[in-house]
């Protein structure tokens, strides 16, 4: 039995995530990248990763089969959604000019406004590129070990805009505060990047690997 899908529509830096799904867990048994439905119907676990544009992402998703096996997993196993794939776990966005995401998480992506500035002034760029504290409205299995405001690495150019404040277990600030994490039950949604995000990434994978998927 897979341990660990990671899925592959042909969007994510799977390479990546798959060098730091391993490292985090001591070994590659058990881990798979996989585009098949059953293999994520039948997994422990699925990582759904993303670079990219969610109207190609949705695209995909549903040329391979993979919508529903997706919302399935996220609902009834420990599921984790990484940039991308966190917006594709979302009802809406706005990207493409506008699309329907899988809907297991409420809200919407939404893309930073033009002109924002930082807290000295200065003007902010769109995407928001680099490393950022993260901040923890509240606890979540998967922050077990790393400490509040830890930095962690984003690129993206819009940001989850959630429609319960209940489930935003992670905030960031790009001229405004943003969803750096979302969860709901066994599904958790990071907005940064685990695997460029060094030593508090590869934590939050190795949590990941150990997390029975219960929350609150």
């Amino acid at each position: 039995m897979t341990r660990v899908a990671i899925v592959d529509y042909g969007m994510g830096n799977l390479r990546s995530v798959y060098q730091a799904l391993a490292h985090a867990a001591g070994s590659e048994h058990g881990l798979a990248v996989t585009a098949d439905p059953a293999a994520v119907r039948g997994a422990e676990r699925v990582v759904l990763p993303g670079v990219g544009a969610m109207g190609d992402c949705m695209a995909e998703l549903r040329r391979l089969g993979l919508v529903d096996p997706l919302r399935e997993a996220a609902r009834s196993k420990p599921f984790l959604g990484v940039c991308l794939g966190m917006q594709a776990l979302l009802e809406r966005s706005e990207e493409s000019g506008g699309v329907d995401g899988l809907g297991v998480l409420p809200g919407r992506a939404v893309r930073f406004p033009a002109g924002e500035r930082d807290s000295a002034g200065r003007p902010l760029k769109v995407p928001h590129m680099g490393w950022s504290r993260v901040h923890r409205p509240r606890s979540h299995p998967l922050w077990a070990g790393i400490e509040d405001g830890t930095w962690f690495y984003f690129v993206h150019g819009y940001y989850a805009a959630v429609d319960d404040p209940g489930g935003v277990v992670g905030e960031a600030e790009h001229g405004r505060r943003f969803a750096a994490a979302v969860a709901a039950g066994p599904c958790f949604g990071a907005q940064f990047h685990p695997e460029k995000s060094q030593e508090a990434g590869l934590r939050l994978y190795r949590n990941f690997l150990n997390w029975d998927g219960s929350w609150p």
